[in-house]
């Protein structure tokens, strides 16, 4: 994912901006517009596991019924 933060004369309010590969989000500030970056940076470096769906289960037991 790219992330790129720079500034926007979009929204006089909000300034900043952070573009996610094509989504962009504005900010009031850049220090705003920063922590949202370590935020979702830190979120996706997180380990993440692979969950089996909750559906699984619900076969087997319609099934029995």
């Amino acid at each position: 994912m790219k992330i790129v933060v720079s500034t926007s004369n979009r929204h006089p309010n909000c300034p900043w901006q952070v573009q996610l590969d094509q989504h962009v989000v504005s900010f009031r500030s850049e220090a705003e517009a920063r922590a949202f970056v370590a935020v979702l940076e830190t979120r996706l470096k997180a380990p993440h596991t692979l969950m089996q769906p909750a559906w699984t289960g619900g076969v087997e037991s319609a099934s029995r019924h």
